[in-house]
């Protein structure tokens, strides 16, 4: 039971971090310094990082909701 836990943390924490760096990778794609204004580096830093982080964790969460929900498909079809 404990090492089931251990896993789908590990799971988790695994699938944060890869969507985050992910998210982190295609927000490059977008020219914020464009969007802001001229004198505010460090904000624009700052929600850079917090658009990363809630966008990859949103994903992540989809992720981790999809891959719990099609675990427990074959309970639908037991006979118990």
């Amino acid at each position: 039971m404990f090492s089931a836990m251990g896993q789908q943390a590990l799971t988790g924490i695994i699938a944060h971090l890869f969507f985050i760096a992910v998210t982190w990778w295609a927000l490059q794609a977008l020219h914020f310094d464009k969007m802001l204004r001229s004198n505010s580096v460090i904000k624009a830093r700052v929600l850079y990082i917090l658009l990363t982080v809630a966008i990859g964790s949103v994903v992540s969460n989809f992720f981790l909701d999809y891959l719990g929900f099609a675990n427990q498909l074959p309970y639908m079809f037991s006979n118990d």
